[in-house]
């Protein structure tokens, strides 16, 4: 299972990145794109206007009239129109792409097909995610510090896309409720809910952003100069780590190991 998940990826240095996107994307009418865009803050924190920027371009260019949707939840006070404003984003859409606060969606109820779901047997979920051809999670390169080291990747990207309303808990600018037990242990149920629906993941790896604590908008840059590409979430976050000098999260083969259980 590991050296299939690792020949699935693409590592090539940032300035030589040009993005080809699953087969699913080939002449699709809707795609879906989730960028971590969740706050006013330019990478590391958020990805960077130029890796978006290629993978956007190379969405286009296999499906040269598809409606391509970036769908964001934001994580601040900061509405997502803002933060794309500060950061670029609408200056790298053409007239067939559209930014969309998921937070403002409407919502289906997705069952959780893990054989052992850990906290959620279902989750709620923007309803797009069900009527688009292919979806793409383009996720940042980072390390917080919650209970214990938490990497961010495309996986946990996925978080922006459930309804802060729903999943707030002290904060109403959070999705608290996704935090406990833990994280690491709620992103299995996250990627059997939603996870499992996404066909491809790229990794903004150029800056590694690394915070000594929770928050995942204060830290520092380290220089990695990479991005990451394939058609399995779980296959390019193992190598994100693997590249990056960062331990493989557990979550990553207990969601691996449920996959095949699911497969038998």
């Amino acid at each position: 299972m590991i050296e299939m998940l690792r020949s699935s990826v693409e590592v090539v240095d940032t300035t030589d990145f040009v993005y080809q996107p699953p087969v699913k994307a080939n002449d699709a009418k809707r795609i879906l794109v989730k960028p971590n865009l969740g706050y006013p803050v330019a990478a590391p924190v958020t990805v960077s206007m130029n890796v978006l920027g290629k993978v956007l371009q190379g969405l286009r260019k296999a499906s040269p009239n598809a409606e391509i949707l970036i769908v964001e939840g934001v994580c601040s006070n900061v509405s997502l129109s803002e933060i794309a404003t500060r950061l670029g984003v609408y200056g790298l859409l053409d007239e067939g792409m559209q930014l969309l606060d998921a937070d403002e969606l409407p919502l289906q109820e997705y069952p959780n097909l893990s054989p052992n779901p850990v906290r959620f047997k279902s989750m709620f979920a923007p309803k797009i995610l069900e009527e688009v051809d292919c979806r793409i999670s383009l996720g940042a390169f980072k390390r917080t510090f919650l209970n214990a080291a938490l990497i961010s990747a495309s996986l946990k990207n996925l978080y922006g896309l459930f309804p802060r309303a729903h999943y707030k808990a002290r904060s109403a600018k959070s999705r608290g409720q996704l935090h406990r037990p833990s994280v690491p242990q709620v992103l299995q149920d996250v990627y059997f809910s939603v996870g499992h629906l996404f066909d491809g993941a790229v990794v903004d790896g150029n800056l590694k952003f690394i915070s000594n604590d929770w928050k995942p908008d204060k830290g520092k840059a380290v220089e990695l100069g990479k991005v990451f590409s394939g058609d399995d979430i779980l296959a390019v976050d193992r190598m994100v780590c693997e590249v990056g000098s960062e331990g493989v999260p557990d979550y990553v083969d207990a969601i691996a190991q449920l996959r095949l259980q699911l497969n038998e």
